[in-house]
């Protein structure tokens, strides 16, 4: 795994987006992404400097598909990204020495899976709050795009969850002591403890283990940072 870090060149990510995300990248994917995809590149760039936490939508119970993900997905979607199955079709062909067509052998199909997001050649899902596995099935579907010549990066936009852990325990401590000591529980409305859902820490380790192989991928994490900075309403 060759991690890299074109992400902190201002050239290549601006600080709008910078400044307010967790990253992890492999291959100079961020660099890679300027420079072969530069729409989608300007697609991702634009929504990591505009999309910020709001408590309302984020401490709220939703399952793996919850308001954040929505949202995250409808910001691609309004820019021409769709939701899509990628399948793989391999076909071999037998030639004799002077270049005749011996044989078209049967294809042979390789099945992927519902992405979040695809556009040109870039593929991005949004792990907010699903079973971890899914991580090592985005990953390995990465690989196989990637070496299939289909794609030219992967991008995972997920959560920081310790992090935000720490965060959702200070806005939502706030909210309560506007309340009435009868309606006060003590427990957030969202569980941030699970260690068995989709997290950066998740993915950093998955990458660093390279389960992606040689695609460059781009790891996107939402923490303290993320939020609005505006309380619990």
């Amino acid at each position: 795994m060759f991690e890299t870090f074109t992400y902190d060149d201002p050239k290549v990510l601006p600080a709008a987006a910078r400044n307010h995300w967790e990253f992890m990248e492999t291959n100079s994917a961020s660099a890679v992404l300027q420079a072969i995809c530069p729409l989608e590149w300007a697609d991702i760039v634009e929504v990591l400097s505009t999309y910020r936490l709001v408590p309302e939508f984020w401490l709220k119970a939703g399952g793996n598909r919850g308001d954040i993900a929505e949202q995250i997905d409808g910001l691609f979607s309004a820019r021409g990204w769709r939701e899509t199955r990628l399948d793989l079709e391999t076909r071999g062909i037998l030639y004799s020495k002077n270049g005749d067509v011996i044989e078209r052998l049967p294809p042979v199909q390789q099945e992927g899976y519902l992405v979040d997001n695809f556009k040109g050649r870039v593929v991005l899902d949004v792990e907010w709050n699903a079973k971890d596995g899914n991580l090592d099935r985005d990953l390995a579907s990465y690989r196989s795009w990637y070496e299939a010549g289909v794609i030219s990066a992967g991008v995972i936009i997920t959560k920081d969850r310790p992090r935000l852990l720490a965060l959702a325990r200070t806005i939502w401590g706030d909210y309560e002591a506007t309340l009435p000591p009868g309606q006060r529980t003590g427990r957030l409305p969202i569980d941030l403890t699970t260690s068995t859902v989709t997290a950066f820490d998740k993915a950093q380790m998955r990458v660093r283990r390279g389960v992606m192989g040689t695609c460059p991928v781009l790891i996107v994490a939402a923490s303290e940072r993320t939020w609005d900075g505006q309380p619990y309403r």
